[in-house]
């Protein structure tokens, strides 16, 4: 219930206007700053900066260009000349988007386009781009539209699915038959009980079944979690059913668990951090706090020092 109470808090706040010109005047003022906890920074710079950090440490990384829910296709354009941008820097080869950020809820069609020309770019110089889940009014038309170009011969994109919608199992057997790669999270939007587990342990549950056939019958899967008791279920499942540390990796998000990333990579998981960034960082920032409960206190706290 606690959960629950903190995830939904966290969502409210996450859609007021003058908490975001707060926490966008504020949050990342220095290095130091309470949202640096999650988000590299607001500047492709910044986040190459904080990708070779993570790279040096011998980890894979994926870079996130922040941002959701355009109103415009001049700012769906933009988004995806940043994401071309980004592909022409050369770093890490990996990138995750969302569909909204690039025009999803103006024109489908335009989505469509946008997200053909990143993977244009983006599949020759040997990139892998990751399209985002995003809330459950998006699950279906983002699945379509990556079948879509799926097949239209694009090899080189995988997508998200998260572990608190019921129909989730489903879909997984759907992307796996097509041979696409899945990134399994467990969620973190607040989501109806008609279409959503609402406890955590059963949230949990589905999200084990899935790890269990992913690692058995997916396509390089990857394991999104922090949780250590998830972790070793990953890794007795994966030893009793002879699946090599190179069929899958683990990715955890950046600024979490460093000491858990390292100890992965000691044993030779491949581990790959979500590198985070960009202006419109405040909505991903407050999904984050909202997955526990303590977090309510963390970011209280580090307003209470930015603006003291």
């Amino acid at each position: 219930m606690l959960d629950r109470a903190s995830k939904t808090f966290f969502h409210l706040i996450a859609q007021s206007t003058v908490l975001k010109k707060l926490a966008s005047r504020y949050g990342m003022r220095r290095p130091t700053s309470f949202a640096r906890r999650f988000i590299a920074g607001e500047t492709v710079e910044e986040a190459i900066a904080a990708a070779r950090a993570v790279e040096a440490r011998g980890l894979a990384q994926t870079l996130d260009y922040l941002g959701e829910s355009v109103g415009s296709l001049a700012e769906a354009e933009a988004a995806t000349q940043q994401y071309l941008d980004m592909i022409d820097a050369g770093i890490g080869r990996n990138l995750s988007l969302k569909l909204t950020q690039i025009g999803l809820d103006v024109d489908k069609a335009s989505t469509i386009d946008n997200l053909r020309k990143i993977l244009d770019r983006a599949e020759p110089a040997g990139f892998f781009v990751r399209i985002d889940m995003e809330n459950s009014p998006y699950t279906e038309v983002t699945l379509e539209i990556f079948e879509t170009l799926w097949q239209q011969g694009y090899r080189k994109m995988g997508v998200v699915l998260q572990s608190a919608l019921y129909r989730s199992e489903d879909d997984a057997k759907r992307i796996t038959a097509l041979g696409a790669r899945i990134r399994l999270v467990k969620g973190a939007y607040q989501e109806p009980k008609s279409i959503a587990y609402q406890k955590k342990e059963d949230v949990d549950a589905a999200y084990a079944r899935m790890v269990k056939t992913l690692l058995t019958s997916g396509h390089y899967p990857a394991i999104a979690t922090h949780d250590p008791a998830m972790i070793d279920l990953v890794r007795s499942w994966a030893a009793q059913h002879a699946v090599g540390p190179d069929r899958f990796e683990f990715q955890m998000l950046h600024g979490i668990r460093r000491d858990l990333q390292a100890k992965l990579v000691s044993e030779r998981y491949g581990v790959r951090v979500y590198i985070p960034f960009g202006r419109e960082w405040f909505p991903y920032f407050m999904r984050r706090l909202g997955e526990r409960p303590a977090n309510i206190a963390f970011v209280l706290r580090g307003l209470s020092r930015e603006t003291g």
